[in-house]
C-alpha cells in the first residue's frame, strides 16, 4: 500500500461505499446538534415516517439562543428562540436522543461540551451543523460542518454523502515567542493564505511548534482555519492527546483501553504521503494578532496599520478592503493599536475553555476595567464555568470590573438577547469579525484573550506584550 495521510486514513476506515471518483458514503461516528440546524431535519424524518438510527451516536445541546446573564435559572424570553429550545427538546426525548438543555448544569457550547466530556476521540468523523466543527481535529478526529438537509439525512441512516477533499500540510516550526498564542498563530495563518487558501481541502498541522502547543490551543487552532475555507483541520493524536481523552474517558478501561490504543497508533501521516499542498511557518515570526475588517483573513500585527489600497493587488480584495474600511471607521494607513473600545468580550467555541480564561485573568488580576468599557466574560460550557470559580477566576474578572456570566455563545453572534449596538467597538476571542456578526452596525476585532483582556483595562487595542515591560 503507498503511504497515506492522516485524513486518507480516516477516509479509509470510516467509508461504507465508494459513490463515484469523487464521493463516498462515510459513516459518521458521533452527530451533535444545535437549537437552530435541526427543526426541519425532524420535520423532514416524521413526514417520511422515519426514525433516527442510532440516537446514541448523536448528541443536542441548546447553546446559540440561551441568554447568559447571572442567576441559576435560564429563561429564554424571546418567543422565536424559546420555540427553538422546547423543539429540541420534544425531538430529542421522542427519538431518545441525549440532550444538554437550557439549565443543565454541564450545558455549554458544543464544540467546549464534546471533547471536556470523553465524546471526541482520535480517528473519529464527528460532524455537526456548524462550520466550527473543525475543531475537533485538535484530537484527531475529522470533524466538519454540514447543512439542514445533511443532518435529516445522518439521522436517518447514521452516514454522509461525501465529496473527497484534497490535502494540506501547514508546518509550524519554531517557538512561539512571549505574548503570542495559538489564536495569534491562526489568525497569522488566515491571513498568510487568505479566506479561501484551505478551500476544498483538509489541512493537517505539523511541526514543533503545534506539538509544544496544549490540547486546549490546538483546538484554537483547528477551529478557526475554516475561517479559511478548510473542509477539516487535524493534528495527528500524540501522547497529549492521548492522555486529554483517557482523562475524559472512563468507559476505556481494561481490553477496551487496549485496543483504542493500538488503533490510535496508526492515526499519523506515513512517511513519504503526499499532500496537494504545503505551507511552512516559523512560528517564532509570529506577534500578537489583530483584526482590522470584517474578515477574518483582514488581520495584522498589534504594531501594524491598516493596508493602502494600492497594496491590495486582487481587484476582489481591493474592493473589499475598501468596503471593510467603511465599515469598521479604520482609514488606510491607521495604526490598530490605540485603537479605541466600548467593548470586550472573553469566550466562545473558539477560546471559551479554561486555559483561555486562565490568560485572560492573568491579565485582568490587579487592573480594572477601563472607565466606558463594558467587559464580559463567558464560560464555553457549565464544566469550565464550575472549573474558573474553583480556582478563584470569577472574582479576579468581578474584582477587575468584568460581567462574570453564564455559559454559552452569547456575544460571539447576534442570535440571543447578548447583542452590540451600532457603531459599538468590541475587543472579541471569537471567530468571525462578519458585518453584523455581533450586532447590526457593531465593530468586531478579533484577537486573543489575554490581548482582549489588555484592551479592556486599557480602553484601546494594545499590545499585551508591554504589560510585561511595565512591570519591569
Amino acid at each position: 500500500m503507498s503511504p497515506r495521510t492522516l485524513y486518507q486514513k480516516l477516509l479509509d476506515t470510516h467509508t461504507v461505499a465508494t459513490l463515484d471518483e469523487q464521493n463516498v458514503l462515510l459513516f459518521c461516528d458521533l452527530h451533535l446538534m444545535n437549537e437552530y440546524t435541526s427543526p426541519q431535519a425532524f420535520a423532514g424524518l416524521r413526514d417520511a415516517g422515519r426514525t433516527v438510527a442510532m440516537p446514541g451516536q448523536n448528541v443536542a445541546t441548546v447553546s446559540h439562543i440561551i441568554p447568559t446573564h447571572p442567576g441559576k435559572v435560564r429563561v429564554i424570553a424571546d418567543a422565536a428562540s424559546a420555540l427553538q429550545a422546547s423543539n429540541l427538546k420534544r425531538n430529542c426525548d421522542a427519538f431518545d436522543i441525549p440532550l444538554f438543555d437550557t439549565n443543565d448544569a454541564l450545558q455549554g457550547i458544543e464544540h467546549v461540551v464534546a471533547p471536556e466530556h470523553g465524546m471526541i476521540r482520535p480517528g473519529m468523523v464527528v460532524i455537526c451543523g456548524d462550520s466550527h466543527t473543525t475543531t475537533y481535529g485538535a484530537l484527531g478526529a475529522l470533524g466538519f460542518g454540514i447543512g439542514t438537509t445533511e443532518v435529516e439525512h445522518v439521522l436517518a441512516t447514521q452516514t454522509l454523502v461525501y465529496r473527497v477533499a484534497k490535502t494540506m500540510q501547514i508546518r509550524i516550526d519554531g517557538q512561539l515567542p512571549f505574548g503570542v498564542t495559538s489564536k495569534d498563530l491562526v489568525l497569522a495563518i488566515v491571513g498568510r493564505i487568505g479566506a479561501q487558501g484551505a478551500r476544498g481541502y483538509v489541512v493537517e498541522y505539523s511541526g514543533s511548534a503545534v506539538e509544544a502547543l496544549s490540547i486546549e490551543a490546538r483546538f484554537t487552532l483547528c477551529n478557526m482555519l475554516v475561517e479559511a475555507g478548510a473542509r477539516g483541520a487535524l493534528v495527528a493524536p500524540d501522547q497529549k492527546a492521548i492522555d486529554y481523552v483517557m482523562a475524559r474517558a472512563p468507559d476505556l478501561a481494561g481490553p477496551h483501553r487496549q485496543a483504542a490504543l493500538e488503533a490510535w497508533r496508526d492515526l499519523r501521516t506515513d512517511e513519504g504521503a503526499h499532500f496537494d499542498a504545503v505551507h511552512r511557518i516559523d512560528a517564532g515570526t509570529i506577534a500578537p494578532q489583530v483584526t482590522w475588517g470584517t474578515s477574518p483573513d483582514q488581520v495584522i500585527a498589534i504594531d501594524g496599520h491598516v493596508p493602502h489600497l494600492d497594496q491590495v493587488q486582487d481587484a476582489v480584495a481591493r474592493g473589499s478592503a475598501a468596503r471593510a474600511m467603511e465599515y469598521t471607521r479604520l482609514p488606510a494607513g491607521a495604526a490598530i493599536a490605540g485603537t479605541p473600545v466600548q467593548h470586550v468580550f472573553i469566550g466562545s467555541c473558539t477560546n471559551g475553555r479554561i486555559e483561555d480564561l486562565r490568560a485572560a485573568a492573568a491579565v485582568a488580576r490587579g487592573r480594572r476595567v477601563a472607565a466606558g468599557v463594558r467587559a464580559m466574560v463567558v464560560p464555553g460550557s457549565g464544566a469550565v464555568k464550575a472549573a474558573a470559580e474553583a480556582e478563584g477566576l470569577d472574582k479576579v474578572f468581578i474584582e477587575a470590573g468584568f460581567e462574570w456570566r453564564n455559559a454559552g455563545c452569547s456575544m460571539c453572534l447576534a442570535m440571543n438577547d447578548d447583542v452590540l449596538e451600532e457603531g459599538v467597538r468590541c475587543a472579541s476571542t471569537t471567530n468571525r469579525n462578519f458585518e453584523g456578526r455581533q450586532g447590526r452596525g457593531a465593530i468586531t476585532h478579533l484577537m486573543s484573550p489575554a490581548m482582549a483582556a489588555a484592551a479592556a483595562t486599557a480602553g484601546r487595542i494594545m499590545d499585551v506584550r508591554e504589560l510585561k515591560e511595565q512591570a519591569q
